[in-house]
């Protein structure tokens, strides 16, 4: 894996200043001593136990890592950067992580249950009018596709444009549809929307087999 890192500021091998390439315990290591940074920077050990801040720092560094790799084509060289892999914006694990989370939160608002879910999902249609849920829906169904394509070619690049491209089109679908509706004053919830709250469900599914695959533990809170 890392011969084909280059470092950001020189394009060179990533190396050490004696001239040896840099070994891998010593990435990951660094990369957890960054992660912790990055979240104390947001304050989340205020937030976080012990043991959920604990499991975000590791995560998120070893995700980071391997995902900055595998989202590259592994024929090619790219340039190395710790502060790109751990931003959570842009194609990067932290922002997969995050948009899972928030996802996985929608039900919860809304007071439905992992259970109540699955039995809608027996019975519940899918009718997708509105153009955001047709594109998303279209966009989920694509996934065996990628995995096929994938299994071929055996580049995993290819599976991490895909899930980006789920979480970008998810966040198109959500900013246009309503999952629930709530009283603006009261913050009472008035309506829960089944059919949406299913292509919630399936999308936090995709991106959570998609980790797997790819070795990545995502954080149930971060």
């Amino acid at each position: 894996m890392l011969g084909r890192y280059k470092h950001g500021q020189f394009r060179k091998k990533f190396k050490t200043r004696s001239g040896e390439t840099v070994r891998l315990v010593d990435l990951l290591d660094e990369g957890i001593k960054r992660s912790e940074a990055k979240l104390r920077e947001k304050e989340r050990e205020n937030i976080l136990s012990p043991e959920e801040f604990e499991a975000a720092k590791v995560n998120v560094a070893y995700g980071c890592i391997k995902y900055a790799d595998l989202s590259h084509n592994r024929l090619s060289d790219y340039v190395f950067s710790f502060d790109k892999m751990l931003d959570d914006r842009g194609n990067t694990a932290v922002y997969l992580m995050y948009a899972c989370m928030r996802i996985r939160a929608i039900a919860r608002t809304a007071n439905v249950t992992p259970e109540q879910l699955a039995e809608a999902a027996k019975t519940t249609d899918l009718p997708l009018e509105h153009p955001k849920e047709w594109k998303l829906g279209k966009c989920l169904l694509r996934f065996p596709e990628v995995i096929l394509k994938m299994m071929d070619d055996l580049l995993l690049h290819s599976l991490c444009d895909y899930l980006y491209e789920v979480s970008g089109t998810f966040t198109e679908f959500y900013d246009s549809c309503y999952c629930v509706e709530k009283d603006r004053k009261t913050g009472e919830i008035l309506k829960v929307n089944m059919e949406r709250l299913l292509l919630c469900e399936a999308t936090a599914r995709i991106l959570e087999t998609g980790f797997h695959i790819l070795g990545i533990t995502p954080c149930a809170k971060m």
